[in-house]
């Protein structure tokens, strides 16, 4: 339907209501208006426009009981907009105030204005429309300034719409349902079970999440985008660098350029100091192609001796790939040197002494080497292999000292911190056996076998018969025995001497434990992780336990018993993990070759990834005294690292990439199983699964 029907429905809706409402004014005979509460006049209205309403309000009267052509036409009236006659005025969406003061109300489709017409007194028209029987039939449209005259048609489909009916009489909203699906018991549900309880009772769920968003949205957590206003006036003739999709994507718009305008030199007829001579022009020649002007002016008697372009075409061609090939958006382009972006690092040799290449080796195991660990003095090394024996080694001769075999594959070895009290602390399979190495003096070694006996079968803390682990003196090796439920995969010792832990994968609620040598006691401070325990460490300074899962590394503070922070790597996996020395930083190694870096104080989201290794990382170390750490991997190499932590909070860590130490060799499939850094020294040990111990030296 047109527009201009649409408009006159309107007016039509806006004047009926008039009508019913208020009814007509009317003018005496002495020229006054009055109000129509006289009768006569009042049925006077009526014979007008009564029985134009007769005609409507019957039902199924007059107009609703046309002719069947008549019916059977509405109801073919086609949708197609092709049929929709267009609007006089072609101003579109400009607001007709702005023609307020004009003396034209807009423009027709040729471009000339439409006048407006002359205004009516309101007595005159309605005098006039007294005596005009079809009056009640016409509107006025405000858009193209004339008067429209209603059909027939048009009043019944108005008038049905008003009551709330479909616009065709032949309509019927309610159609019998057809069911397209056919089975057997369709005289029943599909099921015959009661309708549950909780359909009928408010969801706790959802009311907590309700109080949550609401929570949310007094913190300011949630915050609702404000609706854009629309500007009131707009560019009638602007481009389309206002279009929304390029504010949604926030990129400018670039028009297409623009041809160069003609200037005095491509005139027929320049002036003289525009023509070049003929030095000038044999000059041209001389030049390079890039470099000679494209165009030479000439001059002509009149244009009619002009000849044609000879760049007409390829000139047309050009402009037509900028029309088609400019790029819409502005792209920021800065010329920036490329060397200018890279990291200034310090040059390596301010950075040394670090290791660089391999000075010593130590053979004797005829398996992968699992776990080594450097006494606190650095003059004795240990190690535990595959094989079942536990070595200890001379560092600075290579000598092997003694062999302990426990019998099973050794999976970690760490020795006691405190220097008075060489002890040796071994996990293999579900035990952890303590060994008294034999260093010291003889107070020493006396005060070493008084901490190593144990009477009588000890419990845990809770005091169950059957307990998670057990206290056992280990005569063979004159040492004690902890025996756990399942296998032990590593073990750490604290600072102060008197407390390691362990850490069972597989324990569930007992998968970390902390055990004290001087009571042997042994307490599960942990009791619910989420994931399987990997590894386990105490802060170096601070009553700190770190606990490191597949996913998470989660930090308790033992002293109140709660977990007070969780650091998220984003890893597939976690394989291992150090603590600086200062206690606020930490890395964190995975078994997809990244390394993490965490500044405690900063976040629980890392600091920065490296991307270290191509294969699995299997153990990460820190220095005690030099800006150093490590990473060891499954590709048979291990990545040294200088890692500067500044005292000034403002400055971040200084990280930089020294070293790769290569030597190790593949045995089924892994490399380089374990590496520790000298206390002393800046030296690194190795671990390989060639069962070769490596030392690499500055």
């Amino acid at each position: 339907m047109p527009a201009t029907m649409a408009k006159s429905r309107a007016a039509f809706k806006k004047k009926a209501d008039h009508v019913e409402q208020e009814g007509p004014e009317e003018p005496s005979e002495n020229g006054f208006v009055r109000e129509s509460g006289d009768q006569e006049e009042e049925s006077e209205r009526s014979d007008v426009v009564g029985s134009s309403e007769d005609e409507g309000s019957s039902g199924e009267g007059e107009i609703d009981g046309e002719d069947d052509e008549e019916i059977h036409q509405s109801a073919e009236e086609s949708d197609s907009s092709e049929d929709e006659v267009a609007p006089r005025n072609t101003i579109g969406e400009v607001p007709l105030e702005w023609y307020k003061d004009e003396e034209h109300i807009g423009y027709d489709i040729t471009g000339k204005k439409i006048r407006k017409q002359a205004r009516k007194d309101k007595i005159d028209s309605f005098l006039a429309g007294v005596d005009d029987s079809k009056n009640w039939r016409k509107i006025y449209d405000e858009y193209n300034d004339e008067e429209v005259e209603l059909t027939k048609e048009e009043i019944r489909i108005i008038r049905r719409l008003l009551k709330g009916r479909t616009p065709h009489a032949e309509v019927d909203p309610y159609a019998p349902y057809v069911d397209w699906f056919d089975w057997e018991d369709k005289g029943h549900p599909l099921s015959n079970a009661p309708e549950p309880k909780r359909r009928f009772i408010p969801s706790k769920w959802e009311q907590k999440k309700v109080v949550q968003y609401v929570r949310a949205i007094r913190k300011g957590l949630i915050k609702f985008d404000k609706p854009k206003e629309e500007p009131r006036f707009y560019l009638l003739w602007g481009d389309d660098s206002s279009v929304a999709e390029n504010k949604r994507h926030g990129l400018s718009y670039i028009p297409a350029p623009k041809p160069k305008l003609a200037g005095h030199e491509e005139s027929y007829n320049p002036s003289i100091e525009y023509i070049p001579t003929q030095e000038e022009i044999n000059s041209y020649q001389l030049m390079y192609e890039e470099d000679r002007p494209k165009f030479i002016p000439r001059r002509y008697e009149s244009l009619r001796n002009v000849p044609a372009y000879e760049n007409a075409l390829k000139e047309g061609f050009d402009r037509c790939l900028d029309l088609y090939l400019c790029p819409r958006t502005r792209k920021k382009r800065i010329n920036i040197d490329p060397e200018s972006l890279k990291p200034k690092l310090p040059s390596k040799k301010d950075l040394k002494p670090y290791p660089l290449r391999c000075y010593l080796e130590y053979r004797g195991h005829s398996g992968p080497v699992n776990s080594i660990s450097i006494e606190v003095s650095g003059q004795w090394i240990a190690s535990g292999s595959t094989d079942g024996t536990v070595r200890l080694w001379e560092v600075e001769t290579g000598r092997c000292l003694r062999v302990w075999d426990v019998g099973e594959a050794v999976q970690h070895l760490a020795w006691n911190p405190l220097p008075e009290l060489p002890i040796l602390a071994v996990s293999a399979g579900h035990k952890v056996h303590l060994l008294n190495t034999g260093l010291g003096d003889a107070e020493e070694k006396m005060r070493i076998k008084e901490l190593l006996h144990v009477e009588e079968v000890l419990t845990d803390d809770a005091g169950n018969s059957v307990s998670a682990v057990s206290w056992i003196k280990h005569e063979k090796h004159d040492g004690i025995t902890l025996e756990h439920l399942k296998t032990v995969s590593t073990v750490e010792w604290h600072r102060k001497g008197d407390y390691f832990t362990t850490i069972m994968p597989s324990g569930d609620s007992r998968a970390v434990s902390i055990h004290q040598l001087s009571k042997k006691h042994t307490a599960n401070p942990i009791k619910k992780l989420r994931a399987p325990a990997v590894s386990a460490v105490f802060h170096p300074t601070r009553p700190f336990f770190f606990v490191s899962t597949k996913k998470n590394v989660r930090v308790y503070d033992l002293s109140k018993n709660k977990l007070i922070k969780k650091l998220e790597p984003g890893l597939r996996e976690v394989s291992s993990i150090a603590i600086h020395p200062g206690g606020d930083n930490v890395i964190v190694g995975s078994k997809e070759g990244k390394m993490c870096w965490f500044d405690m104080d900063l976040s629980s989201q890392p600091y920065k990834r490296l991307p270290a290794h191509p294969k699995d990382m299997t153990n990460v170390a820190f220095h005690r005294s030099y800006p150093l750490f490590a990473s060891c991997s499954d590709d048979c190499t291990a990545y040294v690292f200088h890692g500067m932590v500044y005292s000034d909070l403002n400055q971040n860590p200084l990280i930089v990439p020294l070293e790769i130490l290569r030597g190790h060799t593949s045995s089924n499939g892994r490399g380089v199983l374990d590496c520790k850094f000298h206390p002393r020294q800046p030296w690194l040990f190795t671990a390989g699964a060639d069962s070769v111990i490596k030392l690499y030296c500055h």
